[in-house]
């Protein structure tokens, strides 16, 4: 007899997205093209901050077809977000629209066999993309669930043909103080940066994305190009990025040199050790008015858990 075993990340049914209402939104997708369509659904959340559909629809990472808990629905996230190049309050959508990301060039550097820049639309065309929906679990105690676009981090590291001697991939965030005004800000380390093991950037959960809900990424989720790694906490997630350095020192990300005492390099969703200032073993859901329990790894352990064998004093590394 086969059994089938649920994956560990899976919570009640009762909070998945009704399958029919997900396959409608795809369709729906599907069957729009240029001209009219393209205005259409640009317009489908917020008239202030159009944004184009991927066509032709990317398809969807079976892999990642449920996160377990509905998808939060697009009116919620994209106008809830951390974006302090725009400012500390989470309404900040309206003021990330200053973001130009037209011709928007990344630069390959460091231990790479031959350093080199290339353009987000060529970027896509060599990667390709796909859809997953995955959960995200802010370092706050919120939580949401979005169906990413974008291609496996590993697929940039294959591009980037990094040296056998580099151990870590780091992140940059572009500057630009006449656009993001809180860049002006002498007391934060600009530019943003962020940093992960190699074999972190290698596992199939670390994420480049490029869209969300079927469209093109909105600029308050960090446009034209942000990471994923659903089983860190959101700081991790870095966006706008427009520098990919292959290196053999840890990198030290934007938080991590403000307070490594609570915003570590690891950054591993982990419920047993809190924050300074508030528990993790619960977080609230945007679409909800309850408290859940937080998973080890976001409920990512299956993938993921292997990554950390042989650190001692296992909880206490995962966070710092």
């Amino acid at each position: 007899m086969i059994y089938h075993r649920k994956p560990d990340w899976l919570i009640r049914e009762n909070l998945v997205t009704d399958e029919t209402l997900f396959l409608n939104r795809r369709n729906l997708m599907a069957g729009f093209g240029a001209g009219t369509g393209l205005a259409m659904l640009g317009q489908a959340v917020d008239a202030a901050v159009p944004e184009a559909p991927f066509t032709p629809v990317p398809s969807l990472n079976a892999g990642f077809a449920d996160a377990g808990r509905r998808v939060t629905v697009e009116s919620i996230t994209s106008k809830y977000n951390n974006f302090y190049e725009f400012g500390s309050s989470k309404r900040i959508s309206a003021e990330a629209q200053k973001l130009s990301t037209d011709d928007w060039v990344i630069q390959i550097d460091g231990m790479v066999d031959k350093p080199f820049q290339i353009g987000i639309e060529d970027l896509i065309k060599r990667t390709g993309i796909e859809e997953r929906i995955v959960r995200h679990r802010c370092v706050e105690a919120w939580s949401m669930v979005v169906p990413w676009i974008g291609f496996p981090m590993a697929k940039l590291v294959a591009l980037a043909k990094p040296q056998s001697g580099a151990k870590y991939i780091r992140f940059e965030t572009f500057m630009d103080t006449k656009v993001a005004k809180e860049q002006k800000a002498a007391w934060y380390p600009w530019p943003y940066v962020e940093g992960f093991t190699m074999a972190e950037a290698t596992n199939e959960l670390a994420f480049m994305v490029v869209g969300a809900y079927g469209k093109v990424l909105h600029k308050q989720f960090g446009a034209p190009l942000r990471v994923h790694m659903p089983w860190k906490f959101g700081f991790k997630s870095i966006k706008s990025i427009v520098k990919v350095t292959f290196t053999d020192k840890r990198p030290v990300g934007f938080w991590e040199s403000l307070q490594k005492k609570e915003y570590g390099f690891w950054a591993n969703v982990n419920p047993a050790v809190d924050h300074r200032r508030w528990t993790q073993a619960t977080e609230k859901p945007l679409d909800s008015d309850d408290r859940i329990p937080t998973q080890i790894f976001n409920g990512y352990g299956a993938q993921v858990a292997h990554l950390y064998d042989g650190m001692d004093d296992l909880g206490d590394r995962l966070w710092r």
